[in-house]
């Protein structure tokens, strides 16, 4: 079979995205996404999402880790794949879409390359030792460090995901350093099982755990730099809840082409 696909990247994610309102791609072939995820052997990203129909939204994004496997909601992958329906033609400059964790609106550039996409409402941050623990649409640990530029997160953010806490469920390690100005963070993602040039779950949860530490309240924007470039984070917290969630960002196509199957 020969499948269509496109490249995009958000702030350095990159994802593989298929046009998959005829179902003709098996979401349950788990190897072949694997494969076309390769960097060597295949087409290479950190991840992969099909475009599907849905009755009751735009449409719907189902997303697959590099590894092949099913994935929780990724938050640069639903930027990119909402410039994505606008290439289609299926959105305009709103949408409402449905992810693995429910309903998602978002709002894109007439020139289709920045998005602004709503996250879900977090009512819990918990700890380990100094560090938060949340889900925000995946689970995330943020922990604050000195020198990011030169820690090394592969090998730090592997030995965290793969404790005895974490190991068996997986979970998406964020370092970050507060610059003053804005945040830097890097995160070591599970399912690509490496660091990645920016995930969007990963820096709305720091954006989100370091107004909690900072006992920030109101109206809240996050500048973030991340390896791929800039984000931002804007939200509201009443001290409890954090609402009106949004992650903001470029959403870029970068090739596309037929391969066989």
């Amino acid at each position: 079979m020969t499948i269509h696909f496109y490249k995009y990247q958000g702030a350095g994610n990159d994802f593989i995205l298929i046009d998959n309102r005829d179902l003709s791609f098996n979401a349950q072939d788990y190897k072949t996404v694997h494969d076309l995820c390769h960097r060597r052997f295949g087409i290479g990203a950190d991840g992969l999402m099909l475009l599907q129909n849905h009755k009751d939204f735009d449409f719907e994004m189902l997303y697959f880790n590099a590894d092949g496997n099913l994935g929780s909601m990724c938050g640069n992958g639903g930027r990119c794949i909402v410039a994505f329906a606008k290439h289609l033609g299926i959105i305009e400059t709103e949408t409402n879409f449905l992810a693995v964790d429910g309903p998602h609106y978002a709002k894109i550039t007439a020139e289709g390359n920045w998005v602004d996409l709503q996250m879900i409402d977090i009512d819990t941050i918990n700890t380990d030792g100094e560090a938060y623990v949340l889900n925000t649409g995946s689970p995330h640990y943020v922990t604050q460090v000195n020198n990011l530029e030169v820690l090394d997160v592969f090998q730090d953010g592997k030995a965290i995901r793969n404790n005895d806490t974490y190991k068996k469920e997986g979970i998406n390690v964020n370092f970050v350093e507060d610059k003053g100005d804005h945040l830097f963070v890097r995160t070591f993602e599970r399912g690509v099982e490496d660091e990645t040039y920016a995930c969007g779950t990963g820096v709305t949860a720091v954006a989100l755990s370091m107004a909690k530490h900072q006992q920030q309240t109101g109206h809240i924007e996050t500048p973030v730099k991340v390896l791929g470039g800039n984000l931002k984070i804007r939200f509201d917290y009443d001290g409890k809840h954090f609402t009106n969630v949004f992650l903001c960002g470029p959403a870029e196509q970068v090739f596309t082409g037929e391969l066989s199957i």
